[in-house]
Parts: C-alpha cells; sequence; structure tokens
C-alpha cells in the first residue's frame, strides 16, 4: 500500500501557514479537482478525497498539533483521523453550502439535481426576439400586424419525445450521464453542457428521423399581434406560449416583438407630443393671417399674429399621440420658420427696396433690444 503523502504537501503550503490561508489553498485546489468538475476522472476523484482529509486534520487545531508531532501516526491509534468524513461535506462546510449539488451550481455554473446529474424532468423551452418597425401614424393609432417567425415546434412524428417508439433513454456516453464536459484551454479547464444530451445526461436509444431524436423541428409559422395605440420606440410586446417549444414535455417560451418607429419626414415625436418645423411667409409674419399646418390627423389652421418673429412656435393641444393606457393625447408643437425669398425679378427687387426705405433700420422689437444691448460697441 502507497504511504501517504504529507498533508501540508497535499494543500501545497508551508508548515507555518495561517488558518485562513490553508483555507484559500483548499478552495482552490478542491474547485479544481471536484468530481463534478472532473467526470469519469479517477485521479482527480483521488485527489479531492486526499485535500478532504489534509484539510480535515490540519483545520483543527488539536489534531494538526498532534500531526505536527508524530505526523500520520498520530491516527494511527486511537485518535480519529479525517478519514471517516465525507470529502463532500468538508467541501461544502468550507464554501458555506449545503449540498454538494448546490455547491457546483453556484461555482461551475450547472443546475444540477441529487446525486450530482442534470435534472432529466420538463425544460421550458426558449423565449424569443423579434424587431419589428411600425410608422408614427400606426404607433399614435394603434394597429394589428402579423409577422412571420422561425421556431422550434413538438416534432409530429414523436409527439416531442425525440423517440421513435415513444420512449426508450440511456446514460450519455460522452459525458458518463453528467451533462458536463470539461476541455482544456491552457492553463484553464472550461466545463460545458454536453453538445451530445444537451445537460441532460440521457441520449434517445432510437432516435426519431424526423427530428434526430431532439423532438423538436424548425417551423415558420405567422401570428397576428395588436399594436396599441401610443405605444413607444423600444416598447415589448409578448406573446405568450410562441416561443420555442419546451423538451420533455415542459412548456413553450415566449415571443417578444420589440417595436422600432420608423423616422417620420415631417414630425418629430418627445414622449406624447410632436413637434414640426413650419415655413412661414415674410408677409404673413408681418401682417398676420392663417397658416396652414400639418397634423396627423389631416390639416389645421393656426392664426398667426402681426409682427411674428422666426422660431415662434405655436401649440396645438391634443394634437399629438396617445398616452398608452388613456384617453390622454399629447400637443403639436409648431416652430414657424421665415421663409426669405431667394429669386426675386427686377420688379419685385425694386419694389422690395422701396418698401425697406420707407420701413426704416430700426422697425422691430428685435433691432431695439439688439441696439441698447450693443450701443456701447457703436457709440
Amino acid at each position: 500500500m502507497a504511504s501517504k503523502r504529507d498533508y501540508y504537501e497535499v494543500l501545497g503550503v508551508s508548515k507555518n501557514v495561517t488558518q485562513d490561508e490553508m483555507k484559500k489553498a483548499y478552495r482552490k485546489l478542491a474547485v479544481q479537482y471536484h468530481p463534478d468538475k472532473n467526470p469519469g476522472d479517477h485521479t482527480a476523484e483521488e485527489k479531492f478525497k486526499e485535500l478532504g482529509e489534509a484539510y480535515d486534520i490540519l483545520s483543527d487545531e488539536q489534531k494538526r498539533a498532534a500531526y505536527d508531532r508524530y505526523g500520520h501516526a498520530a491516527f494511527q491509534g486511537g485518535m480519529p483521523s479525517g478519514g471517516g468524513h465525507d470529502p463532500m461535506d468538508i467541501f461544502s462546510q468550507v464554501f458555506g453550502g449545503g449540498a454538494a449539488g448546490d455547491i457546483f451550481e453556484s461555482f461551475f455554473g450547472g443546475s444540477r439535481g441529487r446525486g450530482g446529474r442534470t435534472t432529466n424532468g420538463p425544460q421550458r423551452g426558449s423565449d424569443l426576439r423579434y424587431g419589428m418597425e411600425i410608422t408614427l401614424e400606426e404607433a399614435a393609432r394603434g394597429v394589428e400586424k402579423e409577422v412571420e417567425i422561425e421556431r422550434l415546434v413538438g416534432c409530429d412524428v414523436c409527439n416531442g419525445s425525440g423517440s421513435k417508439s415513444g420512449g426508450g433513454t440511456k446514460t450519455c456516453r460522452t459525458c458518463g450521464g453528467v451533462g458536463q464536459v470539461v476541455t482544456s484551454r491552457g492553463f484553464f479547464q472550461v466545463q460545458q453542457t454536453c453538445p451530445d444530451c444537451n445537460g441532460t445526461g440521457q441520449t434517445i436509444a432510437d432516435p426519431c428521423k424526423q427530428c434526430n431524436g431532439g423532438g423538436r423541428m424548425k417551423d415558420r409559422t405567422r401570428i397576428r399581434l395588436k399594436v396599441p395605440a401610443g405605444i413607444e420606440e423600444g416598447s415589448r410586446l409578448r406573446s405568450s406560449g410562441n416561443g420555442d417549444a419546451g423538451t420533455r414535455g415542459g412548456p413553450s417560451g415566449d415571443l417578444y416583438v420589440v417595436i422600432q418607429i420608423k423616422q417620420h419626414d415631417v414630425f418629430e415625436r418627445d414622449g406624447q407630443d410632436l413637434h414640426c418645423d413650419v415655413p412661414l411667409s415674410y408677409p404673413i409674419a408681418a401682417l398676420g393671417g392663417d397658416l396652414s399646418v400639418p397634423t396627423l390627423d389631416g390639416k389645421a389652421n393656426v392664426k398667426v399674429p402681426a409682427g411674428t418673429q422666426n422660431a415662434a412656435t405655436f401649440r396645438l393641444r391634443g394634437q399629438g399621440l396617445k398616452q398608452l393606457g388613456t384617453d390622454r393625447k399629447g400637443d403639436l408643437y409648431v416652430h414657424v420658420q421665415i421663409a426669405v425669398p431667394t429669386k426675386l425679378n427686377a420688379e419685385q427687387k425694386e419694389k422690395l427696396q422701396d418698401f425697406s426705405k420707407a420701413l426704416g433700420d430700426h422697425n422691430s422689437p428685435m433691432h431695439e433690444s439688439f441696439l441698447e444691448k450693443a450701443k456701447r460697441f457703436f457709440f
């Protein structure tokens, strides 16, 4: 029988190590050699047991003192050693958890059941995401849309069982029924879901030819959705049960439709309000008059007072978008931009010059305000 290694050597620490340092050393090595991380590796399993025994002795002050004085011989008589302890229990105590399966889930990312195996019960299908673009008018009024999606549905040949006979599973040969496989990448070990059994630990003994034993197959389907009035950019609509089908009788996932609103040629949206720029002729700005402006429902008239300045804003109440789930509507803000003519004939230029002379240089509030602020530069 091979002699036992020195416990300090097993943990990779010196004899004057503190309890905290020893605990850190044990944690690091225990995670590295944990059986769930090294399925089927008997060497790793033995090292894990050896670590548990070494830590059980050295973490106890009385046992450690006896070991330091007599070595392994201290536990060959009546004094109990760490050999009677389950290394899984020691592992759980050190990591502050309960069952080893719970510790595995916390540190290795596995979804474990009792006995270290993944669950073979029903699994919910994945949720799906679909982006749908609508117009501003459709967002304002609400609309019903039809979307075409590709999803996984239950196989109609084997009724989703994956088995040609409707039953019959066997332990996965790739992962040994654990549901996880470990690959080495340089100094790192990466644990991943087994690609052959998808983490179930079981494979189909007589796979269905239609779905290759998966129990599901791809299908394209059309789904109608109601988009409520007032919906905003980035909102998600959920269509319950229209995601991928579940496995082993599990429920289907959901379909989430993310709303995208096309940029409008005229209007800019700000919550439930709308903004638009409208050109205003100089005569109407100076003399006042009616201005026709666009709305989502057609046209509306705005009374422009005489002397309206460039960039003036007019508010049309209730001409914005409906607030989601209510009857309240936002407003439309019209920002006027005085249009300056760029092509004038000789007669028009002459009349405009006469008008300018008659008007004088200081005939607007803007001029008066500017001159008041800038008079120290000119005088």
